[in-house]
């Protein structure tokens, strides 16, 4: 849906309230562009995944960092890490796609980890859909495409 309008939207760390509309966006994208992808297992350990109470725990706790792209109050984009430098969760709405969301939200990330928590790279392993975008980011492969309980991921990573 591109009416051409210029779009303005805000880069930042998640609030606590926004982890369950982070998380619809984030099924409704999966379910969309990467599903097709997976297994029927690997679908619902991908839903699993994200809706395990854990996972919200941890981020509660601030060992699952979230950053978000909001425009006018909806997410629009979210990336989580995980670990200490290891991407998790990237996911775009699908009405903003190709308009640099992604690219910011992990502009955001990378300097995170870089200025503040004094990493030296980022680590992911991303579905099939996301491959070439990582690689136009300057990630490469690590390792040849693997598949575990019906989820194709490429491990990438990029040096900083």
């Amino acid at each position: 849906m591109d009416t051409g309008a210029v779009r303005t939207y805000q880069v930042r760390w998640a609030h606590d309230s926004e982890w369950a509309p982070a998380m619809k966006m984030i099924w409704r994208t999966f379910l969309k562009y990467e599903g097709k992808d997976y297994t029927r297992e690997g679908i619902q350990n991908f839903f699993d995944f994200i809706t395990d109470d854990e996972l919200y725990t941890a981020f509660l706790r601030g060992s699952y960092q979230m950053m978000v792209a909001v425009e006018g109050g909806r997410i629009i984009g979210a990336g989580t890490i995980r670990g200490r430098n290891h991407l998790s969760l990237l996911f775009v709405d699908e009405d903003y796609h190709r308009m640099g969301v992604g690219r910011a939200i992990m502009n955001g990330l990378c300097r995170y980890l870089k200025e503040e928590a004094g990493e030296r790279f980022m680590s992911l392993k991303a579905a099939p859909y996301a491959v070439d975008f990582y690689r136009r980011l300057g990630f490469r492969a690590v390792k040849p495409e693997e598949e575990y309980s019906g989820i194709r991921v490429t491990e990438m990573e990029k040096v900083f």
